[in-house]
């Protein structure tokens, strides 16, 4: 029996139980994966705590790499809407503000960074994983330029093009939440250096307004005679 051809123009969907039961498992992955670790996580785990099979799985998924970069597509898409509430939010925002955006993380996420610390070193190793990731870091990279653009104007008459802002704000994301993963003072003291540097320089960057100059005092006014 043939089936009918698609109507041209007419996006074709995955059926609505397939995209609830894709969501359940991301879900259920960013628990079970977060608190555990990538190499401690087997699909049994991740289809235990979804309450799926593996056949369910494998029909949503091709792999366990490939659920991990499904969450941080999902995890960066959460971030990214984020700073961009702080961008156009109502109210100017400080330097320090956006500097502490893009570097600080509370308690509840530093499991995603050893997380994808972790999964950035086994893709490392792997060269047709290290592709997608690559793919995924330019997909960020491109809504990070788009995000500055719309609502930083500034940033087009900076000093250097807004993609390579972009690239450079994330790297430096990157290396600074790899530096401070773990607790402790040196964390500390290197997470409030970095803030007070990118501070200082995204003004320069057309991304946060430069502070005013404070006004000179008025000197005081001489004594009549």
């Amino acid at each position: 029996m043939s089936t009918p051809d698609a109507v041209p123009g007419r996006e074709t969907r995955p059926p609505r139980r397939r995209v609830h039961t894709r969501a359940r498992l991301l879900e259920s992955a960013e628990r079970v994966i977060v608190e555990h670790g990538y190499a401690q996580t087997t699909i049994e785990d991740l289809c235990a705590a979804a309450g799926y099979t593996r056949g369910a799985f494998y029909s949503n998924f091709r792999g366990k790499d490939d659920l991990v970069l499904a969450l941080f597509d999902r995890h960066s898409a959460d971030r990214l809407d984020q700073l961009e509430r702080l961008l156009d939010g109502p109210g100017a925002v400080s330097a320090e503000g956006v500097a502490r955006a893009l570097l600080e993380v509370d308690a509840l996420e530093r499991n995603w960074i050893l997380l994808f610390l972790e999964f950035r070193i086994h893709a490392a190793r792997d060269a047709r994983l290290g592709a997608k990731l690559d793919e995924h870091d330019r997909t960020v990279r491109d809504a990070l330029a788009e995000l500055l653009q719309r609502c930083c104007p500034g940033v087009a008459r900076g000093v250097a093009p807004v993609g390579g802002v972009a690239a450079t704000l994330l790297a430096i994301r990157e290396g600074i939440l790899a530096r401070t993963a773990g607790e402790g003072p040196g964390a500390r003291e290197a997470l409030e250096a970095a803030v007070a540097t990118l501070s200082a320089i995204l003004p320069e960057l057309g991304i946060a307004p430069t502070p005013a100059a404070p006004e000179p005092e008025s000197a005081a006014p001489e004594p009549e005679s």
